[in-house]
């Protein structure tokens, strides 16, 4: 990717859940499971992020990924239903980076899993979650590397 587009990428990553700031706190920080009604409200959160974001000129491209990060490559995602190459690039990039991280780290309803763990997972929806041309190239990203990028980017500060 040209290096413009690596910005617009590593923003929009970073920024993919503002939309979170207008769902209500009970909804956010249930410990349960959602219900239907709370999904729905949490549904939300990219337009909302999209909203926000889009009102910026130099910001478009970013509030693009925003919007489109729950974008299913088969079309089944939320917030607007955009399949394969509808969805901006940048959106089916972060996607399976936003999954990795998801299994590779502590959630509270479970331990993080195995790099390895992830790659099967990963794999495993590829062509209906993400873009089957994409997972090829994330396959070929050794685990070590994987795991020196989790590093250098830590959920927390010890």
């Amino acid at each position: 990717m040209p290096p413009a587009e690596l910005d617009h990428l590593e923003l929009g990553a970073l920024l993919h859940d503002i939309g979170k700031i207008g769902i209500p706190r009970n909804v956010l920080l249930k410990p349960d499971s959602l219900n239907e009604e709370e999904w729905r409200v949490m549904k939300a959160h990219p337009q909302i992020g999209y909203g926000l974001l889009s009102e910026f000129p130099a910001f478009q491209e970013e509030a693009r990924i925003v919007l489109s990060h729950h974008e299913r490559f088969d079309g089944k995602g939320y917030p607007r239903g955009k399949s394969g190459r509808e969805i901006p690039v940048g959106a089916r990039i972060f996607s399976i980076v936003d999954t990795l991280d998801a299994i590779t780290s502590d959630r509270p309803y479970r331990a993080a899993q195995s790099f390895s763990k992830a790659q099967q997972e990963i794999e495993k929806v590829s062509g209906t979650q993400f873009d089957p041309l994409l997972v090829d190239v994330f396959e070929r990203i050794p685990v070590e590397d994987l795991r020196k990028i989790k590093l250098l980017h830590p959920d927390e500060i010890s």
